[in-house]
């Protein structure tokens, strides 16, 4: 037999199939007690019965006239009768008998006392010397019923005892079984990135030991990835100083050197550095956004920090971008750096991969849905699963890091939403787009409200 999978189940099984086979024994110990004891019981009642006939038989057939003569006894009203009995003499003529004895059944005197035949169990007495000897017989069937009876009162209880205790202990585990339910819960309501030690004080003696298993793993990974984060971040800091004086260096080559070759290899050398900076300030802002706090306790205009965004890139790229912003403030909790990152990030990826004759779409709506959109060719529909991972470029020959949509979907995982890139666009047979939806606090007042 196969147990099932669920410890509730299991349980349930094991215990009902315990408190069965306990029921079942007990039932049957019980029974064969009490037959016994019926049986003698039982004997005892012949016993009496053969005692208390005898004397009153001894007076009625000495006081006859005549002698050898059957006489049976009249019946008084209809009832069952166990107890059957007749009277002889020492000669085996039947003087008495009761009116539905059947002489068939009583075997030849054998002697006072208890004898058992294949239907019934007899008790002989005698008295005057034994001239008058008096058997009464009772069916073993009459034992037998009362037998089945007893099984019965046993037996049937356990119709409906089984099946309650069975729901009893369904219902008691599962009672025992709630600190469990309530943990997988809080492991559930997890986001992958909460490492935070998971409360497990109201679990159980036997499972504690896991609840702090888990708690001490939660912690070792949260500090191996806290390590390779504070790695990416230090690492790219320290790079910014000498990746810029090694710019500058390189910058002043080109200037005071003649030499056409020499300055030919002094600006690619400029343009490797400046792309290895670019690489350097991604790894920053992924440290950024996997590690750093994104929700703060009170709340900004998204819109200032586009403006200040999008200003800052205008200067390298004039009249490239269509910023839309509401008139009324758009109020969230998110942190201006990381709306910033995703803003910076979205833009220059617009521009990176846009066509270079037209305008970059930029709007921020008032439930809080950032958009940026830029005309291009499409974007293979495979491709496109793939440019939110980290170092996926569209094609082999473009440039940039692969870093800034991963960024920008590693924000949007820890900020509870998505980002949903298309290619065309809607309404559109060309062109990419791509969408976020950030935290307002009017998306959280509509929330709550949908919620009552």
């Amino acid at each position: 037999m196969t147990m099932p999978r669920s410890l509730q189940m299991r349980l349930g099984v094991s215990l009902g199939i315990l408190l069965t086979l306990l029921w079942i024994a007990a039932a049957a110990t019980t029974a064969v007690m009490l037959r016994h004891e019926m049986d003698r019981i039982f004997d005892s009642s012949l016993q009496e019965a053969a005692q208390r006939l005898l004397p009153l038989a001894a007076v009625e057939i000495v006081g006859r006239e005549e002698e050898g003569v059957t006489q049976h006894l009249a019946d008084l009203r209809d009832h069952d009768e166990f107890l059957t009995y007749i009277v002889r003499d020492d000669e085996g003529r039947i003087l008495l008998q009761s009116h539905e004895a059947d002489p068939a059944i009583f075997p030849e005197w054998d002697g006072p006392g208890f004898h058992t035949t294949a239907t019934h169990r007899l008790y002989g007495e005698d008295a005057l010397q034994g001239t008058i000897r008096l058997t009464v017989a009772e069916p073993l069937a009459h034992r037998a019923t009362a037998a089945r009876d007893v099984w019965a009162g046993l037996g049937l209880p356990l119709l409906v005892f089984i099946p309650a205790a069975l729901l009893a202990i369904v219902l008691t585990v599962r009672s025992g079984l709630a600190p469990l339910r309530h943990y997988r819960d809080r492991l559930a309501a997890r986001s992958p990135r909460d490492l935070a030690p998971v409360a497990c004080n109201d679990l159980p003696v036997e499972v504690a030991p896991v609840g702090l298993a888990v708690n001490v793993l939660l912690a070792q990974l949260k500090s191996t990835f806290e390590a390779e984060r504070t790695f990416a971040a230090n690492a790219a800091h320290e790079l910014r100083t000498p990746l810029a004086g090694a710019i500058a260096q390189a910058q002043r080559i080109q200037v005071e050197t003649k030499d056409t070759g020499a300055g030919h290899r002094a600006a690619e050398i400029e343009a490797s550095l400046k792309r290895l900076a670019r690489i350097a300030e991604r790894l920053l802002q992924l440290a950024r956004a996997e590690g750093g706090r994104l929700r703060l306790d009170h709340l900004s205009d998204l819109r200032i920090t586009a403006r200040l965004v999008v200003d800052d890139i205008e200067r390298t790229a004039p009249n490239r971008i269509a910023l839309a912003l509401p008139e009324h403030p758009v109020m969230s909790d998110l942190d201006p750096d990381a709306f910033g990152i995703i803003c910076r990030n979205l833009v220059e990826n617009a521009l990176r991969h846009g066509a270079s004759d037209e305008p970059i779409e930029v709007s921020l709506g008032e439930d809080g849905t950032f958009r940026v959109a830029n005309e291009g060719p499409v974007v293979p529909t495979e491709a496109l699963g793939r440019l939110a991972r980290r170092f996926e470029r569209g094609t082999a020959g473009t440039e940039g890091s692969g870093l800034g949509l991963a960024i920008v979907a590693s924000i949007a995982d820890r900020i509870s939403s998505k980002l949903t890139l298309q290619s065309p666009g809607p309404e559109s047979s060309s062109g990419f787009e791509a969408v976020l939806v950030l935290p307002t606090a009017s998306r959280r007042l509509n929330e709550a409200a949908g919620a009552r």
